[in-house]
C-alpha cells in the first residue's frame, strides 16, 4: 500500500479539517509566531484564506475544472496519424481512475488546484513490486510536502520530495521517478511560484474590501462617528452612553431609527462613506486584477462588464489557446517525461481532447464541416463523430474536390480517369501556391526583426569607424584607414557576417522546413525531407553576397566624397537608409525566393522531373508574362546566366545575373513555380 493511500484512509477516519502539529505547524501559526502578515493590506493571506476570496477561488476553479473535465487519452503514434493506446497500462489510469478512490477528473482537478495555488501539484506513483509498472496515482497534500532541489558536482539538478504527516505518523522521502510533478511558472525550472504568495497584496486588498463591506452593513450601512457632550463625563457615564447608542442603532435591522439627543449631545461622522472611498470600484478592479494574475479573460470569473455577444466567443477561444493551453501542455509533457519509459516516448504520448471547448455556434460548425467535406479531408462519419452521432453505412467515403466523385472509385473509362487526375493535380498546385504564400507571410515579420538587428549592428560598428577615421572634428581624415577597417568588419568571417548568420540560420531553417512539409504533401511524398544542410548553404551564400555588397556601397560612399565632412555624412546617411528600408526589402525578397527554392529541393527528393512557372501579380510585368506557363526539367534553368529576356517592344531586355531555376526573376517578382504531375 502506498504512503499516501495509507494517509488517505487514516485521515478519512479522523477529522477532515486542517491538521497541525509542533513539527508541521500550519502556515498561519508560523506567520503568527514571526509577526509576518505577508502583505500591505493588513489582512493575513495564505493558501487557506485565499480560497475564501471569491475571484481567486473562481479563477482557480475554472482552470482546474476545465482541465479536469477534458478527456485525457494516451495515444500511439502511427506512420501517419495516431490511435488510442487502450491496451497500455497508463491509459485507464489517465482516462478513467488513477486509484480506487478517485476518478481521473478528481485527480487532475486536485493537482491542478495545487499547482496554481501552491505552485506545485505532486502525486505519488504506486508501482508493482517486481515489474515496476505504475498501478496507482495518489495526490500528495501540498501543505505537508517540501521539494528539495540540489545541484550536484556535475552541474545536474537533483529533486527530492519530503512528505511529513505527524498526525498519522507518515514520513516519506520520494525520488523524482516516484512522483508525478505538475509545476507552474517557476524560477528554477523545477518548482513553480505559488500564485498566492505573489498575489498576496491583491488578494489581501480584496479580502479587506469584503471585510470592510461586511462591517459596514453590520453597522446599519452607515459610517462610524462620535457622540460629543459639552461637559465632562465620568467613565461610567461615557460607557453607558456608548452602549445605549450601540444597542439602539447598530445592525441592519435597526437602521434609520430616530435618535434623541439630550443635554447638548451631538453626533459627528468620522468614517469615510463608501461612495467617497470608491468602494464598489475597488471591488470591481480586484476582480479584474485576479483575472490578470491567473491569465484569464474576465468573463470566466463572471465579470461581464466588458463582454458582448460579438466578442465573448473570441475571448473563449483566447482562453483555451492561452490560459488553458499552457497547463494542458505542462500536463502532457509531464506525463511524457515522468510516466513513460524513455524507450516508450517515441511511440506513445498523452493529449487532451479540446474540441468541445472550441465548438462554435451551429451555423459556424456546419460551415466548417462543409468546407472539410467538400475539400476531401472529412468524411460524413468524421463529421458525425465530431457531433457525437453514430456512423452511417457508406459514411467513410472521402470526396474529391471539383467533381465531387468518391475518391478511389472506378472511372467510366481511362480518359475520364486521366481528366479527373489532371483537374485534381491543378487544384493541388493552386493549393500549394496559396499555402506557400501563407507560410511566407507568417515568417516575414521574423525576417524583418532579424534584419533590423543586423542594420542596427551595422550602424553601431560602422559608426564607430566613422568617428575614428572620418570625423573632421578629430583633425584628421583617412579614407584608406576607414576602408581597411571596413574590410575587416565585412570580411566573410567578420563580426557582421557572424551576427547575420546567427540571426538568419534558425529562421531560414525553420522557414524551409515548413515549406518542405507542404511541398511534399503537394506531390504525395510521404518520406521526411531534411533541408537543414541545404538551409545552411543557402544562408552562407546570402550572407556572403550581403556583406560583399554592403562593403562595396560604404567604400564607394567614402571614396567619392569631396570633403571630410561629406565622407562621414554620406556613410552615415547610407546606414540610416538601411535601417529604415532594408529589413522590409530583405523580407520581401526572401519570402519570394526561399519558398520557391525550398519547394524545388523537396520536389527533387520526391522525384519530380518537371516544374512550371506560374506568373502572379504580374499584370504589368512583361518579363513575368513571357515566362508564364513555361515548363523546364527540374535541373534546367528557366533563364541561364547571361541570357536575355525580352519585354515589351519598347522595353529594355532583362539580362539574367544567375541561372534562374525558380522565381523571383527580378525585385518585386511574385511569381511561383509548381510541380508538373504526370497523368
Amino acid at each position: 500500500m502506498g504512503v499516501l493511500r495509507a494517509a488517505v484512509q487514516a485521515v478519512s477516519r479522523a477529522t477532515s479539517g486542517p491538521l497541525s502539529g509542533i513539527a508541521t505547524p500550519e502556515k498561519w501559526v508560523v506567520d503568527w509566531m514571526s509577526g509576518n502578515v505577508a502583505n500591505s493590506s493588513g489582512v493575513h493571506v495564505d493558501q487557506e484564506t485565499a480560497r475564501m476570496y471569491s475571484p481567486f477561488f473562481a479563477g482557480v476553479r475554472v482552470i482546474s475544472e476545465d482541465l479536469g473535465g477534458l478527456p485525457l487519452f494516451l495515444y500511439e503514434r502511427l506512420k501517419r496519424g495516431k490511435q488510442r493506446a487502450a491496451n497500455h497500462q497508463l491509459y485507464s489510469l489517465l482516462h478513467d481512475a488513477p486509484n480506487d478512490m478517485m476518478s481521473s477528473v478528481q485527480l487532475r482537478d486536485t493537482l491542478q488546484g495545487h499547482a496554481m495555488t501552491w505552485g506545485n501539484g505532486v502525486a505519488q506513483l504506486i508501482t508493482h513490486d517486481r515489474t515496476g509498472v505504475i498501478e496507482e496515482i495518489w495526490p500528495l497534500r501540498p501543505d505537508r510536502l517540501r521539494i528539495i532541489v540540489k545541484r550536484t558536482g556535475a552541474g545536474r539538478l537533483q529533486r527530492w520530495y519530503l512528505y511529513d504527516d505527524d498526525v498519522n505518523g507518515i514520513h516519506a522521502r520520494f525520488a523524482a521517478h516516484e512522483v508525478l510533478h505538475i509545476a507552474g511558472h517557476g524560477f528554477d525550472g523545477v518548482r513553480g511560484y505559488p500564485i498566492v504568495d505573489l498575489a498576496a497584496n491583491s488578494i489581501g486588498l480584496g479580502l479587506a474590501t469584503e471585510h470592510h463591506g461586511a462591517k459596514f452593513f453590520s453597522n446599519g450601512s452607515a459610517p462610524g462617528g462620535a457622540l460629543s457632550h459639552p461637559g465632562n463625563l465620568s467613565p461610567e457615564a461615557r460607557k453607558r452612553m456608548a452602549d445605549d447608542w450601540e444597542n439602539i442603532h447598530r445592525g441592519i435591522d435597526r437602521a434609520h431609527r430616530v435618535a434623541i439627543f439630550e443635554e447638548g449631545v451631538t453626533w459627528q461622522q468620522v468614517g469615510i462613506p463608501n461612495d467617497s472611498a470608491q468602494f464598489l470600484e475597488t471591488r470591481k478592479m480586484q476582480v479584474t486584477e485576479m483575472a490578470r494574475w491567473l491569465r484569464l479573460p474576465s468573463h470566466k470569473i463572471n465579470d461581464l462588464e466588458r463582454a458582448t455577444f460579438s466578442n465573448i466567443e473570441q475571448q473563449q477561444l483566447d482562453y483555451v489557446s492561452s490560459a488553458l493551453n499552457v497547463w494542458l501542455v505542462r500536463w502532457e509533457q509531464a506525463i511524457l517525461t515522468q510516466l513513460l519509459l524513455p524507450e516508450e516516448r517515441a511511440t506513445y504520448f498523452a493529449e487532451h481532447l479540446v474540441d468541445a471547448l472550441l465548438r462554435g455556434d451551429t451555423m459556424a460548425r456546419y460551415q466548417a464541416y462543409a468546407i472539410g467535406r467538400n475539400w476531401g479531408w472529412l468524411s460524413a462519419n468524421d463529421v458525425r463523430e465530431k457531433e457525437n452521432e453514430n456512423p452511417v453505412t457508406g459514411g467513410d467515403t472521402y470526396l474529391v474536390p471539383l467533381n465531387m466523385v468518391p475518391a478511389g472509385s472506378g472511372a467510366q473509362d481511362d480518359d475520364e480517369e486521366r481528366a479527373v487526375a489532371r483537374r485534381y493535380a491543378r487544384m493541388l498546385r493552386g493549393r500549394g501556391i496559396v499555402a506557400r504564400e501563407r507560410i511566407a507571410d507568417s515568417w516575414a515579420p521574423k525576417i524583418v526583426e532579424a534584419d533590423t538587428e543586423v542594420a542596427d549592428l551595422e550602424r553601431e560598428k560602422v559608426g564607430a569607424l566613422v568617428d575614428k577615421h572620418l570625423e573632421p572634428a578629430r583633425g584628421r581624415r583617412s579614407v584608406s584607414g576607414f576602408t581597411a577597417a571596413l574590410s575587416l568588419l565585412y570580411d566573410k568571417d567578420g563580426p557582421i557576417a557572424e551576427a547575420m548568420s546567427a540571426l538568419w540560420l534558425p529562421i531560414f531553417t525553420s522557414f524551409a522546413a515548413d515549406v518542405a512539409e507542404d511541398a511534399a504533401e503537394e506531390v504525395g511524398y510521404e518520406e521526411d525531407v531534411d533541408l537543414s544542410v541545404w538551409a545552411r548553404a543557402y544562408v552562407a551564400a546570402h550572407v556572403a553576397y550581403r556583406v560583399a555588397t554592403s562593403f562595396g556601397q560604404l567604400r564607394k560612399q567614402a571614396e567619392q566624397a569631396d570633403t571630410d565632412e561629406d565622407a562621414a555624412t554620406a556613410v552615415v546617411e547610407r546606414l540610416v537608409k538601411w535601417q529604415a528600408e532594408r529589413p522590409e526589402q530583405t523580407a520581401r525578397w526572401e519570402t519570394a525566393q526561399l519558398p520557391a527554392a525550398a519547394a524545388r529541393e523537396t520536389w527533387k527528393d520526391a522525384g519530380v522531373k518537371t516544374v512550371q512557372w506560374v506568373a502572379r501579380g504580374s499584370e504589368n510585368c512583361p518579363y513575368c508574362k513571357k515566362l508564364d506557363g513555361a515548363e523546364r526539367e527540374i535541373e534546367t534553368p528557366f533563364i541561364a546566366k547571361g541570357e536575355e529576356l525580352d519585354g515589351d517592344e519598347d522595353g529594355e531586355k532583362l539580362v539574367a545575373k544567375r541561372n534562374t531555376f525558380h522565381p523571383p526573376v527580378h525585385a518585386g517578382c511574385l511569381c511561383q513555380v509548381v510541380p508538373v504531375v504526370s497523368d
